[in-house]
């Protein structure tokens, strides 16, 4: 640590960075993509592609789904209705061998073909906030350590930066790469800073029973039941063992439609299934306001009188689901949902330029002293940086590619897409390791291979190709994706563009100075 105050704040930014920057520029790149997470599932799910039918379907047709969820013995079955980002029924109960996830079709209430792939809202999505280490919340911890030091990381870079406001008017695109990566990171930094301290602060307080349960010990003696009358006004019933069948799901759902001004319900939860207990619960949708909503009508399953009414919360409850709503963008807003998407892609570009601004300021120095710090964090920083995105290309690749149904060694589609993913990603830090001094450019043009390649392949295995999905409103995700993929193939191969020419004349100058001593 330094002596003075704004020399301890340098060395935790510097530092902090160094050591935890390549998990939050995977934290950042998630939770950026998770923005239009539905709109890469009906990427990568053709089969969902439908168009939001005009008339709603009768929420009795979904009764056969109910009855396999009674006779799997699931204690719940949900059902998560169309919307325009998401136009299918999707519905999910749990059997013997872990959760069951259905897409039907919105007009018929058939089911459709298994999409065989986690997409965005499976996979992308909670990689963002738990990276699929579930056990003993193992992940929930390692990304709150991380979103507490992207907190400190922040503070730290306004403390060090005297100039800060005129750092923001600065970018010097003429000058030499490092003060040229400095006055990026700067810029990026200042313009991002709001955004990114309330989506890290927002994104702590979500998860707040996980990261202060003391508060429930002490408040409540640890009886989760009581806090979550008291805080959440639940309402549930134990079942009866007794079989039941479900009164009218119809009249139900007439019943809230009247209770909450006109709107349907965005998603109906029938709690013990086959149960003469049964209990119907429909969910109010949120769409229209940034308060995550918890409005909930619950119904008698079997005669289908409503037992109970949850309108708003309690303020504390209102004021963290407003929080959690500013974080989780649910609402429908598509100019903020793509504010978010370019603030977003600047956290990334911050923790990118500001691992290259540590690179190229401690170069020349390792080189002299024969130290190898440069080398690994390069190889860190080259493997966090495009290697995810590489890795990202290539699940979306492996999804255009991977036939239906496929079991490769007892592992299913999904799982073959995701191991992938994990394969790729792992690769480019070990070619990144391996290969230093073109790993930069060898990756960006894979990222150009790989983007292009997931559009290609998008028309050639769906026929939904840009034309034609820019003509059909329902069609816009699919375009929307792939012209993304198509822009960022354009970044990528500019970058590789003014690689090449400089990794060229590095190695040809080594080459002449080995023979001019030799």
């Amino acid at each position: 640590m330094e002596p003075t105050f704004r020399g301890s704040m340098n060395w935790l930014h510097t530092w902090a960075g160094v050591v935890l920057g390549g998990l939050l520029f995977a934290i950042f790149w998630m939770g950026t993509l998770s923005v239009f997470d539905r709109e890469i599932d009906r990427w990568m799910a053709p089969m969902t592609r439908l168009a939001l039918p005009a008339k709603p379907i009768s929420f009795d047709a979904l009764r056969p789904t109910i009855d396999e969820a009674a006779a799997a013995r699931s204690a719940f079955w949900a059902a998560l209705l169309p919307t325009e980002r998401q136009p299918m029924i999707r519905v999910t109960w749990r059997d013997a061998t872990g959760p069951v996830v259905r897409y039907l079709d919105p007009v018929s209430g058939h089911a459709l073909p298994d999409p065989g792939t986690w997409a965005g809202t499976r996979f992308i999505f909670p990689f963002h906030f738990n990276l699929h280490l579930r056990a003993w919340n193992i992940g929930l911890w390692i990304v709150g350590f991380a979103g507490m030091a992207m907190m400190a990381l922040c503070v730290a870079g306004v403390v060090i930066h005297r100039k800060i406001f005129t750092d923001f008017f600065t970018f010097r695109a003429e000058k030499k790469p490092r003060r040229l990566i400095l006055d990026l990171h700067n810029v990026t930094g200042v313009l991002g800073f709001p955004f990114h301290m309330a989506i890290t602060l927002s994104g702590l307080i979500i998860f707040y029973m996980t990261y202060f349960p003391s508060s429930l010990q002490v408040a409540y003696g640890g009886n989760n039941q009581v806090f979550a009358k008291e805080a959440f006004d639940l309402y549930n019933r134990p079942k009866v063992n007794k079989p039941g069948e479900l009164a009218s799901l119809d009249a139900m759902v007439a019943e809230t439609t009247k209770l909450w001004d006109g709107d349907s319900p965005r998603s109906l939860v029938v709690r013990n299934p086959g149960d003469a207990a049964a209990l119907v619960q429909a969910v109010r949708p949120g769409e229209d306001r940034v308060v995550a909503r918890t409005d909930t009508a619950s119904f008698d399953g079997a005669t289908g009188a409503l037992l109970h009414h949850r309108t708003a919360g309690a303020p504390v409850l209102t004021t963290q689901r407003f929080i959690a709503g500013l974080h989780w963008i649910q609402f429908r807003h598509w100019t903020l949902r793509w504010l978010y998407f370019g603030l977003g892609l600047v956290g990334c570009v911050l923790i990118a330029s500001g691992y290259l601004f540590w690179l190229e300021s401690r170069r020349k120095k390792h080189q002299q002293l024969g130290l190898q710090g440069v080398r690994l964090v390069e190889g860190l920083t080259i493997g966090s940086v495009t290697g995810i995105i590489v890795a990202t290309l290539s699940f979306f690749v492996a999804n255009r590619l991977l036939p239906p149904g496929i079991v490769f060694l007892g592992v299913e589609r999904f799982a073959l897409e995701i191991w992938i993913f994990y394969f790729v990603w792992l690769a480019t830090f070990a070619h990144a390791w391996l290969l230093p001094a073109r790993a930069w450019l060898d990756q960006s043009r894979a990222i150009v291979c790989l983007a292009v390649a997931a559009v290609l392949l998008n028309w050639l295995t769906t026929g939904d190709h840009l034309g034609r999905s820019l003509a059909q409103r329902h069609l816009w995700s699919v375009a929307g994706m792939d012209l993304l993929l198509l822009l960022g193939a354009g970044l990528a191969a500019v970058a590789a563009r003014r690689l090449g020419p400089r990794t060229v004349i590095t190695h040809d100058t080594k080459a002449i100075s080995s023979r001019g001593a030799s």
